[in-house]
């Protein structure tokens, strides 16, 4: 039986992937039918670039988790979903030490190919980037890379 959207918040937020320390993500939204989650996340200052910002290859990764994430959980399945191929655009400077947010959507998935795309917001909901992005949906290995929090 399929888990709920309370039951799947719950889960994903307690079995992360281990960048979601170093990210500060949080989960707080999911909707299975949709295919859409939203999260938040408090990069640390080691994050930043010379410049005082979030760097571009942190933010990518937090929106590659938020589109994963919105693939994962319209499948309704455990799975991996290794992206082959992504493209970001950035709009402004994410600041470290600030709530950013994501919102991952799943735009079509097929058993072969999904497509999926995110947004990060910071608090005043100003579009900082977006990414769209492509992956491969597989069943995850029992030997998968998640961290339990307690």
């Amino acid at each position: 039986m399929p888990m709920t959207d309370a039951e799947l918040l719950v889960r994903m937020n307690t079995h992360v992937p281990p960048t979601a320390e170093l990210l500060g993500m949080e989960l707080l939204e999911v909707d299975s039918a949709a295919g859409r989650v939203k999260m938040r996340f408090q990069p640390v200052p080691a994050c930043c670039n010379p410049m005082g910002n979030v760097q571009g290859g942190f933010i990518v990764a937090m929106l590659d988790d938020a589109a994963a994430f919105a693939a994962i959980v319209k499948s309704g399945e455990r799975i991996g979903i290794p992206t082959i191929e992504l493209k970001a655009s950035f709009f402004g400077p994410a600041r470290a030490g600030e709530a950013l947010y994501a919102e991952g959507r799943c735009i079509k998935l097929g058993k072969r190919i999904a497509f999926m795309e995110a947004d990060l917001t910071d608090s005043a909901g100003n579009l900082l980037a977006r990414l769209t992005t492509s992956a491969v949906p597989m069943p995850m290995p029992a030997t998968s890379n998640l961290v339990e929090r307690i």
